[in-house]
């Protein structure tokens, strides 16, 4: 059997949309937990996103412009809406004429109505949007972070994270398929249960997670954002006694250099 070399496994885009709320302990987080029988961070806590796909590329969204301008390309920001529309039932758009995201009840029909055909192919996103009329809201999102997998797994991943700079009323809602559960937690809360082995945390939203827990608030998350350049992540790898050292670069902000994971 031919096993390809690590450097041959192509790098897949995919981004993941960090949307937040105050609750009250502090912010929290809308996470979803992959499903076990998914052949990708199966049983892992994470954000809502996934890989970007063709359609989100697509010239209808060239009116829109990303808030950077530049980079990432627009069709990372557009994967990140489409992605948690399907995976979590939060749309991150509005009407045409609105300044606020969509309300909890009018996304719940939404998902209801659009979402199984989205994920069978029966229609695209930007047919959804403007069937209904509606606009994906790019300038209430900030970029927060960029992730791109080490050569090593059978799958690597360049995925962008968002900070959704918006109140979100919405509930959320897991589609049951790549994702079995899907709720609002603190970040720090999701650490201590990853800490005592009630969930299984990914070196990127492990270090997100404890980024997001220094902020007492969603505005203070979304100013420092703002603030901050996002550095790319590519771990360097090192294997260790008892698992694997990743090596980060300082200035993406994390606090840390490295971080040690062990073997399972």
């Amino acid at each position: 059997m031919n096993i390809p070399k690590p450097e041959a496994i192509p790098v897949m885009p995919a981004a993941s949309a960090v949307i937040l709320r105050n609750g009250s302990a502090g912010i929290e987080a809308y996470m979803v937990v992959r499903h076990h029988q998914i052949d990708f961070a199966s049983g892992a806590l994470v954000f809502p996103g996934g890989k970007a796909e063709p359609e989100d590329g697509n010239e209808l969204w060239r009116h829109s412009i990303a808030p950077s301008g530049s980079e990432p390309i627009l069709s990372f920001w557009i994967a990140a809406i489409r992605e948690t529309f399907e995976e979590a039932g939060l749309l991150l758009a509005r009407r045409q004429d609105e300044p606020q995201l969509l309300g909890a009840d009018e996304t719940r029909i939404l998902v209801e109505t659009h979402r199984h055909a989205l994920i069978d192919g029966k229609i695209s996103f930007s047919e959804l949007l403007e069937q209904e009329k509606l606009k994906p809201a790019l300038d209430l999102m900030e970029h927060f972070a960029h992730w791109i997998t080490p050569p090593g797994p059978p799958r690597r991943f360049d995925t962008h994270f968002f900070l959704i700079a918006a109140p979100v009323e919405q509930t959320g809602e897991h589609d049951g398929l790549e994702a079995t559960e899907g709720f609002w937690i603190a970040p720090r809360q999701a650490i201590c249960d990853a800490d005592a082995g009630h969930r299984i945390l990914l070196p990127p939203t492990r270090l997100n997670l404890q980024k997001l827990a220094q902020f007492p608030s969603v505005q203070a998350a979304v100013e420092a954002t703002r603030l901050s350049k996002v550095v790319t992540v590519l771990p360097r790898v090192e294997r260790v006694e008892g698992g694997r050292r990743l090596m980060l670069p300082i200035e993406a902000g994390y606090g840390v250099s490295e971080l040690f994971i062990p073997t399972a």
